[in-house]
């Protein structure tokens, strides 16, 4: 069972910032990140993924959408942990391939061979209109655009097969031979030349994916390692997976090469009743009107003017089209219908994990359904969302971790 700690910010709940004992200011400070990486290690978690958005979002007065950049952050944590996988994010719709190829190597030189680069496409209109698009282009657009850039960023690193580095001071002499020089071209532009850094000693660093469209599945099933996705039910995402390893197998790969990753969301205490008070004291706390803006950005559909204690205002068949995630806009939408739930109880659900698995109680409850999840074939493991940084990696670890050694080893790096 892979185990990520997702560190992006204050937490997985919207309203983790106004959380009593927790700096308001804590994702833009240094010992904020070097707590979540040593509450990881010391909790036993395979990696830790930061996610990263390229532009403030809805309602930046009300609501801190600033962000650091995941490589220098990720590179501070370097230097706090010893053994985690540190994955980053950055988009091959705004980064030239030399850019990402030499930051992931850099990462990967700085731990030792323990970095990943979580390859996005960028959603938000508002990064696109940041580099200069009226628009965000329609997703197979942005997905062809993204394997031109992935296979430039491997061409990169392959340009230094066979050139190996021997560093001898007593002969001068510093490489076996020079590398090859890439030729490549694409939406991003141009490459002529070689990287001026080497992965050796280290394997490639991790790839990592976490589109769930037909085009974003085949894309991950081509150049990832690890799959990241929202699911909530066992079926579906057995259906998932088996569909992963499906296109795998069509790309060539063994079904093994790729672990899938749902997220999981956990409010774990003592007791359930406990559990469950620290749920609703988060829920307390959220802005009602930046949740609900953000929910209808989700999902692509106007929820202004509905009565909040009313039944979700929306079906499934509503959602069409749209710039983020059309398959989790419709999870969101079937689930909040399917369940009965208010406009209220579905922003409260989102403001607490944007869909994920959320399991509310016990280290036992949360660990039976993990190990559920991994006997039915629904997952390979999970990226572990705590709601408030870095206390609920902490929780996590003192809680869930002692319920899961109880059942077997659980720990695998791929």
């Amino acid at each position: 069972m892979i185990l990520n700690a997702v560190v992006f910010g204050f937490g997985s709940h919207e309203a983790a910032w106004r959380q009593p004992g927790l700096s308001a200011t804590a994702p833009l400070e240094l010992s904020h990140w070097l707590a979540c990486g040593r509450e990881a290690e010391a909790a036993g978690f395979d990696g830790l993924f930061l996610g990263d958005i390229m532009c403030l979002q809805d309602r930046p007065a009300d609501h801190p959408s600033e962000a650091l950049d995941p490589f220098m952050v990720l590179a501070a944590i370097a230097g706090a942990t010893e053994r985690l996988r540190l994955i980053g994010t950055a988009s091959t719709s705004f980064n030239h391939p030399y850019h990402l190829a030499r930051r992931v190597l850099s990462l990967h030189h700085l731990t030792g061979g323990r970095a990943g680069w979580n390859v996005v496409t960028s959603s938000y209109p508002q990064e696109a209109r940041m580099f200069g698009l009226d628009e965000m282009p329609p997703t197979s657009e942005r997905y062809a655009m993204a394997e031109e850039v992935v296979e430039a960023v491997k061409a990169l690193w392959e340009g230094w097969d066979g050139a190996t580095r021997v560093a001898d001071k007593t002969s001068g002499r510093w490489l076996t031979r020079a590398p090859r020089e890439t030729q490549a071209r694409g939406r991003f532009g141009a490459m002529d030349g070689a990287l001026n850094l080497s992965p050796e000693p280290y394997a490639w660093p991790l790839f990592a994916q976490a589109g769930s469209s037909p085009t974003g599945l085949a894309f991950a099933a081509r150049h990832a390692g690890q799959v990241f996705t929202v699911q909530s039910g066992i079926a579906e995402a057995r259906a998932f997976r088996d569909e992963v390893h499906r296109l795998a197998g069509e790309a060539g790969r063994a079904p093994e090469e790729i672990a899938v990753l749902p997220g999981l969301v956990p409010v774990v205490a003592e007791t359930r009743d406990a559990a469950e008070a620290q749920l609703l004291e988060m829920t307390g706390h959220m802005n009602l009107e930046h949740v609900r803006t953000k929910l209808a950005r989700f999902i692509g559909l106007p929820l202004d003017g509905y009565d909040l204690d009313a039944p979700f205002p929306h079906a499934p068949d509503d959602v069409g089209e749209n710039t983020f995630s059309n398959s989790r806009a419709r999870l969101l939408v079937r689930t909040a219908v399917e369940e009965g739930h208010t406009l209220r109880q579905s922003l409260a659900r989102f403001a607490a994990g944007h869909g994920h698995l959320l399991v509310v109680g016990t280290g036992d409850d949360v660990a039976r359904v993990m190990r559920e999840w991994i006997s039915a074939g629904a997952a390979d493991g999970f990226n572990v969302m705590a709601p408030v940084l870095p206390a609920g990696i902490a929780a996590f670890g003192a809680h869930v971790m002692p319920a899961l050694d109880r059942g077997g080893p659980i720990g695998a790096m791929p």
